[in-house]
């Protein structure tokens, strides 16, 4: 069962955890389960995916129930009137703790660099001692919070690896050595990115909507390894 955020006669969003396709697609298509099918049978209704995201990154994600608003909705994803703030966990601290990444990304499709803007922000600083890379006795880590200004593929997952930053358990664009120390001491295998807010103005009644997903289970028991589990994070 699907957690549903939000719902009227025209959105529906949900809390889509780590892992979960949004729909069907052509590397993956041996997979039977996707978040489009499933919230299509649970609410007995057809919808349609207004943005993506990434398999492995859990949170907000808004489906439209009319065909209609869709371009609507769409629209204000192309022309950055989305509002779309995200929680990371990443190895290192950044000497800047709020910034601007302006790096352009080559585009998947086109082999085109396209632009690329992510604003960052330091929540909170950790220390653990462990030595996850053979330099130093003990290893330190953020939580970042991102506000991504364009919509490219990976691109907060890719801005962050590079600035050498990389979140814990990112499989691709990642650190294989902290992920599998991570893995084969915490059992942590998932992705510590989430969608945490999004933010639009309705397409039918022009109000301003902001929806918030409650953090993931894997997300609180890696901020509690890191002593960062007093953070108030839900509000």
């Amino acid at each position: 069962m699907l957690e549903i955020l939000f719902e009227d006669e025209y959105l529906i969003a949900i809390n889509k955890p780590s892992g979960l396709l949004v729909h069907r697609t052509s590397i993956a298509a041996e997979e039977t389960v996707f978040a489009l099918q499933m919230l299509r049978d649970q609410i007995g209704q057809h919808v349609s995916p207004v943005h993506r995201l990434d398999r492995p990154t859990s949170g907000v994600l808004l489906f439209s129930k009319k065909e209609e608003i869709l371009p609507l909705l769409k629209e204000q994803f192309s022309n950055r009137s989305v509002q779309k703030t995200y929680l990371a966990i990443v190895r290192g601290i950044p000497g800047i703790k709020s910034d601007l990444i302006d790096h352009p990304l080559t585009s998947e499709r086109s082999n085109k660099l396209q632009e690329a803007q992510t604003q960052y922000k330091v929540i909170a600083e950790a220390e653990i001692p462990f030595d996850t890379t053979g330099r130093y006795p003990t290893s330190r880590y953020s939580l970042l919070e991102l506000k991504p200004e364009t919509g490219r593929t990976h691109q907060i997952r890719r801005h962050l690896a590079h600035l050498r930053h990389y979140i814990l358990g990112d499989k691709k664009h990642g650190d294989n050595k902290q992920n599998q120390f991570f893995e084969k001491q915490f059992g942590m295998v998932n992705l510590l990115l989430h969608a945490k807010r999004l933010e639009f103005i309705h397409p039918n009644s022009s109000q301003k909507v902001s929806i918030e997903a409650s953090l993931p289970l894997h997300f609180h028991e890696t901020l509690s390894i890191l002593g960062l589990s007093q953070l108030d994070l839900e509000g």
